[in-house]
């Protein structure tokens, strides 16, 4: 009789440390998918902070009747393509952040060849609300940055943690996926040529 019990009792340790590290690791797993989605939701905020100062600047430059009209419209164009590009926080695979970071720095872009063109007008850059304008969206850039970092921080840490072992075991029976990150844009790699 006592021979018995101590195959069930090891058997039921086995299964207690099992089922112990099979919640503990889904709850990690939840932990670090929250916090991935909490960073995900400031990337947003921060790009819609810039969305929503791009018609602010692109008002006080149709102010100058001589502006380039196609470069305002390119500025347009991007910020409303950028602006439909929404990814939702349980969606975010490589391919869509790739989708999403395309049609931002299509918007950044725009917003490059827009303050380029500036520089044709003293008046422009004098204005105060222009001056003011640019100051904020150079913060808001700055602010990016510091999101897009955190957030693939963020990323880092639970990819790492999903494919260690015996995480990654679990990971699959879980239904947990690996996340994106946000990658350099092409071609940064190179620096912009200087003429003068």
């Amino acid at each position: 009789m006592k021979k018995a019990i101590i195959p069930i009792l090891i058997i039921a340790v086995v299964g207690i440390f099992v089922y112990t590290k099979a919640v503990g690791t889904y709850n990690q797993f939840v932990q670090t998918e929250e916090n991935i989605n909490g960073k995900w939701a400031e990337v947003e905020t921060q790009y819609q902070r810039r969305s929503d100062l791009i018609p602010n600047l692109v008002n006080t430059v149709k102010g100058y009747a001589d502006f380039e009209k196609e470069t305002l419209q390119g500025v347009i164009e991007a910020r409303a393509k950028a602006t439909s590009v929404n990814i939702n926080a349980d969606e975010l695979t490589p391919e869509k952040i790739a989708q999403f970071q395309q049609a931002q720095d299509q918007l950044s872009g725009s917003l490059s060849r827009l303050l380029v063109a500036v520089e044709r007008y003293p008046d422009l850059k004098a204005n105060q609300n222009f001056l003011d304008l640019q100051a904020q969206l150079e913060g808001t850039e700055n602010r990016i940055a510091v999101a897009r970092r955190n957030f693939n921080q963020s990323v880092q840490s639970y990819n790492s943690n999903l494919r260690t072992f015996p995480n990654n075991i679990f990971a699959g029976w879980y239904g947990f996926d690996k996340k994106g990150y946000f990658e350099a844009s092409e071609g940064a790699e190179n620096a912009p040529s200087v003429e003068f």
